[in-house]
């Protein structure tokens, strides 16, 4: 197309919201004229299941639950008065006793005032406060945040260490909705471990956000500690960004949550909005429909063109991926559907993997994503002339348009959104703005964005992986002779599960703390294994 007519697709192509400060830009997706005409009746089948969705159907057929993230930034839609009652209770419960946190650390309440935030947890319930607290945070955070979202214990270790001598002035907020998935369950007890050797009392800095009765429930009121607060069996971890989850550490860093809510909440209304045109989480779905054939077949690049979104390709991630990733579709045909999402940060792609993007596979759409006011959360930030009437910001905007001109130029497509700044009400419409769009791209294709049968999967190899190591470490306490790693599957019975054991020797052997010799041969399976 000549300068024209892409001037005269992007006019007719344009979407802008001038109230939330939105605009989305999907003419350089290379979607024909009859192509929204083509998709309006898959369209409407999927504000049907949107709309029912939010009224309470049962969404998650492997649990028999409902899935009501939507109802937390507007109570009144929720399907009955107990629900819009506990969501209205836990956000005055945070409100509350984030107050009194602020208030101790601010007029010296405690001996040592709260400097700190120790957000322990896993997937979604850490990748939503992680995206929230870089992209908001700043030097006038009331609490500083730190992250366990893993169960390597160098990582637990590290962090731990930045903490050094503050944590009596460190709060630790573990998240975890059944209180017994071993990632978050292990960064506690790590935690509380390090608490105890500095000779301080946990529960007097520890607070939950759990489901009520769950193990870690139990624990936190057995042993007194500060709060607790509710996680649904409605609310999934990777939508759970604006309960507890994201909004508890969210207002103990300093940030306006109700800001946070208002911002998810009127991308809500605008995005059940049954007009295509006038809907960008439905444009945005069928530009991902039409990308991939349906199926698929190109990757989603993600590329904020602003520092504190960086980590939106990686919420994105885990948000898109577990939802669409499905082996069967709702009939139960084998379909294998997903879209891998993959991303860095403008202008950082334009030295890293924009050749590729360019000239390699076309195997992608991208997302560029600007903001166009250099501020940040209502701050100004200075601004030097790097040239006489040009600023670094100016040159960022540059290297955005130049990178989707040079993606079009090689037959590449790609969407631009754009919002005017940065701030806690934007970045819940951006939050809430992929949410539905996941929801109303998984009714086109066919398949539930709401359960996770791979995950599952996972968590039971795992648990068998250990369930086989304390097994072995049993076999070889009684035995004082060394083995292969053939020879311990057999002297277990499990002849089956030798490559299993011969991973976990090699581990066991380099950490010495666990006693396990290792005797190098000319071979790795004749290498021989032993205790101590």
């Amino acid at each position: 197309m000549n300068a024209a007519e892409l001037w005269r697709r992007y006019k007719e192509y344009f979407y802008h919201d001038e109230a939330l400060g939105l605009s989305l830009d999907i003419s350089r997706m290379r979607f024909d004229g009859g192509f929204f005409e083509r998709m309006a009746g898959p369209m409407t089948a999927a504000f049907e299941a949107m709309e029912a969705l939010e009224g309470g159907a049962v969404a998650n057929p492997d649990e028999g639950r409902m899935v009501g993230h939507y109802w937390l930034r507007a109570p009144r839609i929720a399907p009955n008065d107990p629900v819009r009652g506990q969501i209205t209770e836990a956000n005055e419960a945070i409100k509350a006793f984030v107050s009194e946190i602020h208030e101790a650390s601010i007029r010296g309440g405690r001996d040592e005032p709260f400097e700190n935030t120790l957000l322990v947890g896993i997937g979604g319930s850490v990748l939503g406060p992680q995206l929230v607290a870089d992209a908001l945070g700043g030097e006038g955070d009331l609490l500083r945040p730190y992250f366990l979202d893993n169960t390597d214990p160098d990582g637990i270790q590290r962090t731990l260490e930045r903490l050094g001598g503050a944590l009596d002035r460190t709060l630790v907020v573990v998240i975890s909705k059944s209180g017994s998935t071993p990632e978050p369950r292990n960064g506690m007890l790590e935690a509380k471990a390090v608490y105890e050797a500095d000779e301080l009392d946990f529960a007097k800095h520890a607070v939950a956000v759990t489901g009520e009765g769950s193990e870690l429930h139990q624990t936190a009121r057995s042993e007194g500690w500060l709060a607790t607060f509710p996680m649904w069996d409605w609310v999934g971890g990777r939508t759970s960004v604006t309960s507890a989850v994201g909004l508890l550490p969210a207002a103990l860093q300093g940030f306006d949550i109700d800001e946070l809510l208002d911002g998810a909440a009127q991308m809500d209304q605008r995005t059940r909005v049954k007009d295509i045109r006038a809907n960008p989480a439905a444009l945005l779905a069928l530009m991902w429909h039409w990308a991939g054939e349906g199926r698929g077949r190109k990757d989603m690049v993600i590329l904020p063109y602003k520092d504190r979104l960086m980590l939106l390709s990686r919420y994105l991630q885990q948000l898109v991926m577990e939802s669409l990733g499905k082996e069967l579709d709702l009939e139960g045909n084998v379909v294998n559907q997903g879209i891998a999402v993959y991303g860095n940060k403008g202008s950082t792609d334009q030295h890293a993997y924009v050749q590729q993007l360019r000239e390699g596979l076309n195997n992608f759409f991208a997302t560029l994503i600007e903001v166009q006011s250099d501020e940040a959360s209502g701050e100004p930030v200075d601004q030097v002339e790097i040239e006489p009437g040009v600023t670094s910001g100016d040159y960022l905007e540059g290297f955005l348009l130049g990178t989707r001109e040079a993606l079009y130029e090689k037959d590449r497509e790609s969407i631009t959104i754009t919002i005017h700044r940065l701030d806690a009400r934007s970045l819940g419409m951006l939050i809430a703005l992929y949410e539905r769009v996941v929801g109303l791209y998984a009714s086109l294709v066919g398949v539930n964005a709401y359960h996770q049968p791979g995950v599952e999967a996972g968590k039971k190899a795992a648990a068998s992986v250990l369930e086989l190591q304390s097994a072995l470490l049993a076999e070889m306490t009684k035995q004082e002779e060394a083995k292969t790693a053939d020879q311990w599957a057999q002297a277990l019975g499990r002849p089956d599960q030798a490559e299993w054991i011969h991973k976990l020797l090699e581990r066991l052997a380099a950490n010495p703390s666990r006693g396990i010799v290792r005797t190098a041969a000319d071979s790795p399976f004749e290498t021989t294994y032993g205790v101590l």
